[in-house]
């Protein structure tokens, strides 16, 4: 379950990421990116509080993707070892 947050979460930021990009300045205006900007709030919260006052705002996203990427893989890492514990008995 985590590991599915964690992965909704990582391409609602890389969807507005690209959106940032693509749709130049009438981002804004554009629905899709006024989705996840509304989904990735959680996370970009997240990161304000882990970083200092140093970081700028710009750069918060940044931030949030690789905290997120970093516990995705730890997740994704822990949950096949805990298959290989159990001799991948219930694993899928």
């Amino acid at each position: 379950m985590t590991q599915l947050i964690l992965y909704i979460g990582l391409l609602a930021l890389l969807g507005q990421g690209l959106l940032f990009v693509l749709a130049g300045q009438n981002r804004d205006r554009n629905i899709f990116y006024q989705l996840f900007q509304i989904l990735n709030k959680p996370w970009l919260f997240i990161a304000r509080k882990l970083t200092p006052a140093s970081i700028l705002p710009k750069h918060i996203p940044l931030v949030a993707f690789l905290v997120m990427s970093v516990l995705y893989a730890y997740v994704t890492l822990a949950k096949i070892e805990h298959c290989i514990s159990i001799a991948m008995q219930g694993c899928k």
